[in-house]
């Protein structure tokens, strides 16, 4: 056991538990699965096919793109969201390097 109970999270794991924050809500799990592989979608796209207020579509996107789950470039007037895979799949690649390290 490691008894230094109180040292520091590492930065890369601060930033893992955004991802896991961000991916802890129902709402923000349907946002997800919203996208096709490699599709780009602006949040009245997302609010169309969702029960929830446009506003509250933009609450869910801002909290998923500060985690890094999502990517967004402004485009004219709208922002368009997609997956980030590549920090995702850093985030995960972490997760699954300490379960194999730590049993």
């Amino acid at each position: 056991m490691n008894k230094n109970y109180s040292r520091a999270i590492p930065e890369d794991w601060r930033s893992m538990a955004a991802v896991f924050v961000a991916l802890g809500d129902e709402h923000r799990q349907r946002i997800l699965l919203t996208f096709e592989p490699g599709e780009r979608l602006n949040v009245g796209q997302i609010a169309e096919v969702s029960t929830l207020a446009r506003s509250t579509v933009s609450h869910h996107l801002k909290i998923l793109r500060q985690a890094g789950v999502l990517g967004s470039e402004k485009i004219g007037k709208e922002v368009y969201f997609w997956v980030d895979k590549a920090w995702l799949k850093t985030v995960f690649a972490n997760v699954a390097g300490y379960i194999e390290h730590s049993a």
